[in-house]
């Protein structure tokens, strides 16, 4: 494969659509209409210069350059509600956000099972304006190898504004709990790729957050510090995954040593980014098997029913 095709292919993953998906190029799009969004109270990302826009690429949505971080709300049909609740964070490499595969979709699935689930729309890197700029941007990030950097040592500061967009966020779905029909001792966070790194950040780092229970899509998984208070975790990779599927399985062994609730699905086949896309190998069932560890603690209406 030469040079373009290995770009084509890294962006393809990093950007959480299936390799092989249709419609590959980046279309800049309007803003969506999306009138339940509430603005957090984090502010402006610091020395931001380029605004807030949107764009489709295999067949779904992605947002991109956010400097103001809004969290959306999907809940469940009056009286269907279990009061569970997740805050969902999609990936994109902390450059886009997956709103729609990884965002959205995911949240109205949740909704449908009876858990409330709210849209994290968090602070993003700049990235440059133009979309010819962003390609070359991201093919910068990506040529020649489909590797990720070794994550940050210091996670508090790397990801201190989605930190802090994923504390309030917390702190606003408990604020109006009772409105919404939520438990506020039982609000959990599902992160897909980057919004998985987030979803970890803010379970080690992000103080009064303390997410209920956990979930890592795609994510990370190599071995870290793990609290004593540790929420039960949820893990889901492919093991043909090009940026986390060859970096062993620290983080299982991190919270079985802690003696912590850890559950791991490894499916063969399925790549980075697969999210809700239905395709052809095991890692589309994902979503059912989550749902089902929800239910085995608690989190679903009535219990352990799908």
């Amino acid at each position: 494969m030469n040079k373009a095709g290995c770009v084509a292919l890294a962006l393809a993953y990093a950007l959480g659509s299936p390799a092989m998906a249709q419609n590959d190029k980046m279309t800049p799009i309007a803003t969506p209409a999306q009138p339940a969004e509430i603005t957090l109270n984090t502010g402006p990302l610091p020395g931001a210069t380029v605004q807030e826009s949107w764009h489709s690429q295999y067949n779904s949505v992605f947002a991109r350059n956010v400097t103001v971080a809004t969290l959306t709300p999907f809940l469940p049909a009056a009286g269907k509600g279990s009061g569970a609740a997740v805050i969902v964070a999609p990936g994109g490499g902390f450059r886009t956000l997956s709103m729609e595969n990884e965002g959205w979709q995911v949240a109205q699935a949740l909704a449908d099972k009876g858990v409330a689930a709210f849209v994290l729309k968090y602070r993003l890197n700049q990235t440059p304006a133009d979309m010819a700029g962003f390609e070359r941007s991201m093919a910068e990030l990506f040529s020649g190898t489909a590797k990720r950097p070794p994550p940050p040592p210091d996670g508090a500061a790397a990801y201190a504004p989605q930190i802090a967009d994923a504390r309030a966020a917390f702190a606003l779905v408990r604020a109006r709990a009772g409105e919404w029909h939520v438990d506020p001792q039982r609000i959990g966070m599902l992160g897909f790729s980057a919004g998985a790194m987030l979803t970890m950040a803010t379970t080690l780092h992000g103080q009064d957050a303390k997410p209920a229970f956990i979930g890592n899509i795609y994510g990370p998984i190599t071995a870290v510090a793990v609290p004593a208070d540790a929420p039960p975790l949820f893990i889901a990779l492919a093991a043909d995954d090009p940026f986390f599927g060859n970096s062993g399985y620290g983080l299982v062994d991190s919270w079985r040593n802690a003696r912590r609730p850890v559950e791991l699905h490894l499916f063969e086949q399925g790549g980075h980014g697969f999210g809700m896309y239905q395709k052809t190998t095991t890692s589309t069932g994902w979503f059912d098997s989550y749902v089902r560890w929800l239910g085995m603690h608690g989190y679903l209406l009535n219990g352990r029913q799908m």
